[in-house]
């Protein structure tokens, strides 16, 4: 469906630029990820001395980069699509299909996300948790604190992409 051109909408361009702009800025996490890497692997093999923080800290850069990646990806319509029996479609049933799958499937699933998320996030606040290894990172709840804001994200995503798809169908 990558080939039919959705309209604009006011509300898809506050949203979709407010998730584009995140997404890029996001973006400089996978550039520090990667720094991160190489310097625990140069004192890993070079000076003999690895550490737990680095370890950790490259597994909560590649959670936060990569949720806020789908997020992006959402946005911006490069996400993996199975188009096997859309593409036999017409352009408008490619988008009713789209509409209702979001509606049935889509909504449902980021809203179960979002709910499930909060208690989680909650309780790892209320114990500020930390990393059980020595020598690790505290505050781990705030990785957890970045589920629901992102579910939201992607939420925000999806009424931007349902109002577009509404108005190719309403034009």
């Amino acid at each position: 469906m990558q080939d039919i051109d959705l309209p604009e909408t006011r509300i898809s361009r506050v949203i979709d630029g407010g998730i584009r702009s995140i997404g890029q800025l996001a973006g400089w996490l996978w550039v520090l990820l990667l720094g991160v890497i190489v310097l625990n692997v140069a004192l890993r093999y070079l000076f003999g001395e690895g550490r737990v923080e680095f370890e950790e800290i490259q597994w909560h850069l590649n959670a936060l980069a990569f949720l806020i990646a789908i997020a992006y990806a959402y946005s911006v319509d490069a996400h993996i699509r199975v188009d096997v029996v859309s593409a036999r479609l017409s352009p408008r049933m490619q988008v009713w299909v789209e509409l209702y799958g979001t509606f049935l499937l889509v909504v449902p699933f980021i809203v179960m996300l979002f709910i499930f998320s909060l208690p989680y996030f909650a309780n790892s606040w209320a114990l500020g948790e930390t990393s059980q290894s020595p020598g690790g990172l505290p505050f781990r709840w705030f990785l957890k604190g970045v589920l629901p804001v992102v579910f939201i994200l992607i939420m925000l995503g999806i009424i931007a992409r349902l109002s577009r798809l509404w108005a190719y169908l309403t034009s």
